[in-house]
């Protein structure tokens, strides 16, 4: 039962806290062993297919090294004592979540709107997409929020926790690994088409399962919070495939048939533009409180996924078994 117990600490903690920037965090040593990595590959790499070979390198040295360290250091300090080796797990699988800064993020865009401050609307909206956003009015800037703030609900709460009661902090730690490649080298450009091929894709396996389960909770928090149930779930169904990734459309659809809004439609990046799939219908304009709508299905959806782990433990605990960890 200790495992559930340091999912909801952990949680907890990084509901509280979120990830303050005096703190190192893990993240910032995997990007720096990432960016390392990709030099020494480029200076002895010079063809495609030796770079989708060596692309390979990428999840197997910087996720199974974040995994091996991670349990390293568990291991040892769990030789000094077992309360020392929890109360490290709890920080460390509190790292690998971010529902406090997703939320902050969001409702910093959120202030900016309600004081009709656009240029700084915009702007905090630039700091968490990859989009442009010099130019985009309030509804646009909306859309941008809430796609984001769903999205992330997969990457930055459910993936996480969903490899932590499985595998506690070092599978944790990996998924965190995974995603920062993704995050890094994961695109289809030129540059890392060959490159990042393999991150990219270990990153969609990684979601699958959980961006599924994100939609399911979706679906039921809009029953929760007397929102549009029934219209996540047609939304879900109809249109979740639509999306350029294998994960994204799912909870982004859940959450705009929710709120009965439609999301996707023109985005420029770097002065290029690009459509994604419409997700939703549009029964209503877009408004600023979309956005504290989607952070309250985030936050119910991540208490709800805390609470499965900790019935999943129960269960099975009582039945004589126990997770890996």
């Amino acid at each position: 039962m200790s495992g559930a117990w340091i999912i909801i600490l952990a949680y907890i903690l990084d509901r509280c806290i979120g990830d303050p920037r005096w703190i190192p965090h893990p993240v910032i040593g995997m990007g720096k062993g990432i960016s390392a990595l990709e030099s020494i590959m480029r200076a002895r790499v010079h063809t495609d297919n030796g770079l989708k070979k060596a692309g390979i390198w990428f999840p197997i040295l910087i996720a199974g090294g974040s995994f091996a360290v991670t349990w390293g250091l568990l291991f040892l300090l769990g030789l000094i004592h077992p309360i020392l080796a929890a109360a490290a797990e709890i920080i460390l699988i509190a790292t690998t979540i971010a529902s406090k800064g997703l939320r902050d993020a969001g409702m910093e865009v959120y202030r900016h709107l309600k004081q009709q401050d656009w240029p700084g609307a915009r702007h905090s909206l630039g700091m968490i997409v990859g989009r442009d956003t010099a130019h985009l009015d309030e509804p646009e800037v909306v859309r941008g929020t809430v796609e984001t703030v769903a999205e992330n609900i997969v990457d930055a709460i459910v993936s996480p926790l969903f490899y932590a009661l499985i595998g506690g902090a070092p599978l944790a730690m990996a998924y965190r690994a995974v995603n920062t490649l993704d995050s890094m080298v994961g695109y289809k450009n030129d540059k890392y088409l060959h490159l990042g091929w393999a991150s990219a894709r270990l990153d969609d396996w990684a979601n699958w399962i959980p961006a599924r389960v994100t939609a399911l909770l979706l679906i039921v928090g809009a029953w929760v919070l007397k929102l549009d149930a029934k219209g996540a779930a047609r939304m879900v169904a109809r249109d979740a495939r639509l999306h350029p990734s294998p994960n994204s459309g799912f909870p982004e659809s859940a959450v705009a048939g929710a709120l009965g809004i439609r999301l996707g439609g023109h985005n420029v990046y770097h002065g290029v533009a690009s459509f994604r799939a419409y997700m939703g219908e549009a029964t209503r304009p877009m408004e600023s409180e979309d956005i504290v709508r989607t952070t309250r299905l985030m936050f119910w959806s991540a208490g709800a996924f805390v609470g499965f782990c900790f019935l999943a433990t129960l269960g099975v605990w009582l039945a004589g078994g126990a997770l890996l960890w």
